[in-house]
C-alpha cells in the first residue's frame, strides 16, 4: 500500500507499552495501517492548501474558500489518526518527510492555476484516499478493532462528502 510503512529498518512495528487491551500484534499492525493513513492525510492536507493558495479563475472566491473548509477538514483526520496510533502504542510519524515516504498519493502538481483543474486534481486524491480507508476499514475489522474501524469509517464518510462538494463544480 505505501512506499515504505515500517517503523524501522528490521520491519517491525516498535509499540509504548500500554495498558490498551488490544492485543500487541493487533496494535503493531493497526499501527502499520494508521502511519499510511497518517501519512496520507498529512499529504492531502497540503495538497488541499496548495489549491487553495494557488487556485483561479471563475468562481474563485468558492472553490477558495471551499479548499481552506476541506483543509481544516483534513487537518483534524491527521490529528484524529495520530491520536488513534498513539493511544494503542504507536509513535505517530507525522512529518512531512514521513509523509513523503508513506502517503500512498500521487505527488501534487506545483503548476496547476484553474479552479477546474485544482478541483479534478484533488477529487482523484480524495478517491485514492478514499479507497484505501475502505480497505482499511475492512482490515480493522478482520483485525478485531472496532475503534479504529470506527475511525476510518468516520474519515470515509468526510472523505466522501468532500468529493461530492468537488465534483458538483464540474458535473451536470
Amino acid at each position: 500500500m505505501a512506499k515504505g510503512n515500517k517503523s524501522d529498518k528490521s520491519g517491525t512495528t516498535k509499540l509504548h507499552s500500554t495498558k490498551n487491551p488490544i492485543s500487541e500484534n493487533i496494535r503493531g499492525s493497526m499501527v502499520e495501517l494508521l502511519q499510511v493513513h497518517l501519512a496520507t492525510a498529512v499529504d492531502i492536507t497540503y495538497q488541499t492548501k496548495q489549491a487553495h493558495w494557488n487556485v483561479k479563475g471563475m468562481n474563485f472566491i468558492a472553490v477558495h474558500k471551499l479548499f481552506d473548509e476541506l483543509h481544516e477538514l483534513t487537518e483534524g483526520y491527521v490529528d484524529t489518526i495520530a491520536e488513534r496510533l498513539t493511544a494503542i502504542g504507536g509513535q505517530a510519524h507525522g512529518t512531512v518527510q514521513a509523509a513523503v515516504e508513506n502517503s500512498i498519493l500521487e505527488p501534487y502538481p506545483l503548476d496547476l492555476v484553474k479552479s477546474e483543474d485544482h478541483l479534478k486534481r484533488l477529487t482523484d486524491s480524495y478517491a485514492t484516499w478514499s479507497a484505501a480507508v475502505e480497505k482499511g476499514i475492512e482490515e480493522a475489522s478482520e483485525a478485531g478493532d472496532p475503534l479504529t474501524e470506527d475511525l476510518l469509517t468516520a474519515v470515509g464518510r468526510g472523505l466522501d462528502k468532500s468529493i461530492y462538494f468537488m465534483e458538483s463544480h464540474f458535473q451536470s
